[in-house]
């Protein structure tokens, strides 16, 4: 597997641009769309956080671990959340995409689904991944929703995990994607894309 670097990654309604420190103020913007920082299963930044937030990021990216993204919609040029490639692990091809989130307006719509068929095709075919994961929390059951909606499949789950932001300990749900299921997740993805409908 190649190592992951910074790239922009394009798709004609949504485009992933790599972090930087500039989009603290832009991610502090669109997280207010839901105050979804209020959610205790999830990892968006509060107001005053941003900048924290995007360099613990660049941090994990510099460490060789993670690459960051914003999600920018491409017809208003807004910035509406963030995702990234985490805990990736070269020696054994694998990676995982996690840290997503969307201002409240973009969630159950294309973005998600945008967003994830631009990250896998990534993973597998540019970065040659054998394998890519999603973790959350055992009680973030939208996120579950939208992972299985992706066509993963469920791992397993791993019992008081990590602490959540109010410290209380989670449970940690696992799902993953290998690379000779990607053909017909792809085909799948690009046809919830195309078709009409009113969430993704």
């Amino acid at each position: 597997m190649r190592t992951p670097e910074p790239c922009t990654l394009e798709a004609p309604l949504v485009r992933l641009e790599p972090l930087s420190r500039s989009h603290a103020g832009e991610l502090e913007a669109a997280a207010r769309d839901g105050e979804l920082w209020r959610l205790r299963v999830t990892s968006v930044p509060a107001p005053g956080e941003a900048a924290a937030y995007v360099a613990t990021a660049l941090k994990g990216q510099g460490d060789g671990h993670m690459l960051p993204f914003v999600v920018r919609d491409v017809a208003s040029g807004k910035v509406i959340g963030s995702t990234r490639y985490h805990d990736i692990a070269l020696a054994v091809e694998r990676l995982e995409i996690g840290y997503t989130w969307y201002g409240r307006s973009w969630q159950r719509s294309h973005v998600n689904t945008t967003s994830k068929l631009l990250l896998l095709a990534h993973a597998f075919e540019t970065l040659g991944a054998r394998l890519v994961g999603w973790r959350t929390d055992n009680y973030n059951f939208a996120s579950q929703r939208a992972i299985e909606r992706l066509g993963a499949r469920k791992d397993g789950v791993l019992r008081h995990h990590a602490l959540r932001r109010d410290g209380t300990v989670r449970d940690t749900v696992m799902y993953s994607l290998a690379a000779g299921e990607w053909p017909e997740v792809k085909a799948h993805l690009q046809y919830q894309l195309a078709k009409p409908r009113e969430n993704g």
